[in-house]
């Protein structure tokens, strides 16, 4: 039986119309928003809280976590907040918690003057640079944890985690899947991109994220039990449950966000096809930067990416068989036929409009 989880971040516009980072944003004003959500209490064994504390709900402040000279968390720098689902045994449930869930969020957000906006890049801010500078505790922490040393990428980037798991899976498959995933990422993650926007204008290419993040981030992330279990790499790929619900658990982190969340159903259906696939040989421990690069400019134009692409759609179709939720993938066929991306819709509203506040306004349209 698979099992299935989104985590989306959300970015805002402000009551000034500018976006809401960390250059303008303070936790508290981000807070008051998570303090008027409800608490599930029955989540709590699906949802870590995390030792801050901040994780109390389906909600959460994203950011960076400023320390005193000790552990003691003193503040936390926001870049937008967090949407995550609990656990489900079907895609549609997952996609109906995580509507609900941005409903309920876009509506308590109005109340406070924010507007959520999809982009999976700071289109204004292209670096991260924590004020005041860090302390000597901070630069210890940091330099214990590699994946931690690049909060100036995750700080400007705006993503999903799609979570997947399979019962029973030993842990060398569940490694594999998580080779498998990343090495063919980079001809998947067009079906996603949303981020062609760069300090405070057009980037040269459809997903500025992908381009900036994906080698020196994962691709994907697998949760196991035991310490023994972890395979050496950086960025990980293997990483220590955190809690009970995450052994197991198959983190695909490269794509961009989406604002239709449809698009998460279809790319769901398309990582259980190549989890089931038998046929697609192709494995990699890190993710290929310079493929990754490519993918980032061109998408669906270039002609590897396309082939490929259109190759590994095929391969989660067939796997797929007659389990319902291959209906899911029809979507992607049509932006692969099409070879369109989110980028080239909102590059054409650019031009239409000739603001990217204007753009960014009209996505997560009703």
């Amino acid at each position: 039986m698979f099992f299935f989880g989104i985590e989306h971040e959300v970015a805002f516009l402000n009551q000034e119309g500018k976006f809401a980072d960390f250059s303008r944003t303070k936790f508290a004003d981000f807070n008051q928003i998570i303090a008027r959500l409800p608490t599930y209490p029955n989540d709590y064994s699906q949802l870590r809280v995390g030792d801050a504390g901040i994780k109390q709900k389906r909600w959460y402040i994203e950011g960076f976590e400023r320390f005193a000279d000790s552990d003691e968390v003193i503040d936390c720098l926001p870049k937008g907040i967090e949407i995550r689902t609990t656990i489900h045994s079907d895609i549609q449930g997952a996609l109906t918690e995580l509507s609900a869930s941005f409903g309920l969020l876009r509506e308590v957000a109005a109340d406070f003057g924010f507007t959520p906006v999809l982009t999976s890049f700071n289109p204004y801010n292209r670096v991260f640079e924590p004020q005041p500078p860090l302390n000597d505790y901070e630069i210890r922490y940091l330099q214990g944890y590699p994946d931690e040393q690049t909060a100036n990428i995750y700080m400007v980037t705006y993503g999903p985690d799609l979570n997947i798991s399979l019962a029973d899976l030993s842990t060398e498959s569940l490694i594999d899947i998580g080779r498998k995933l990343t090495y063919y990422s980079p001809y998947i993650v067009p079906f996603s991109y949303s981020s062609p926007f760069y300090d405070g204008g057009l980037w040269s290419g459809l997903s500025v994220r992908t381009f900036l993040r994906t080698g020196k981030r994962p691709a994907a992330i697998v949760f196991l039990e035991k310490q023994a279990e972890l395979i050496t790499s950086v960025p990980a790929l293997t990483k220590i449950a955190r809690i009970p619900a995450e052994v197991g658990r198959i983190e695909f982190k490269a794509f961009d966000s989406c604002d239709d969340f449809s698009l998460y159903a279809a790319l769901l259906a398309l990582l259980k096809g190549l989890i089931l696939d038998e046929t697609l040989t192709g494995r990699a421990t890190v993710p290929d930067s310079a493929l990754h690069q490519l993918s980032a400019k061109t998408g669906f134009s270039d002609e590897d990416i396309f082939t490929n692409a259109t190759n590994v759609l095929k391969a989660a179709e067939v796997a797929l068989k007659n389990d319902p939720d291959v209906r899911y993938l029809e979507q992607l066929k049509i932006l692969l036929l099409n070879k369109q991306t989110k980028s080239h819709e909102l590059i054409a509203t650019f031009h239409d409009l000739g603001s990217m506040e204007a753009v960014l306004r009209r996505t997560y349209s009703l």
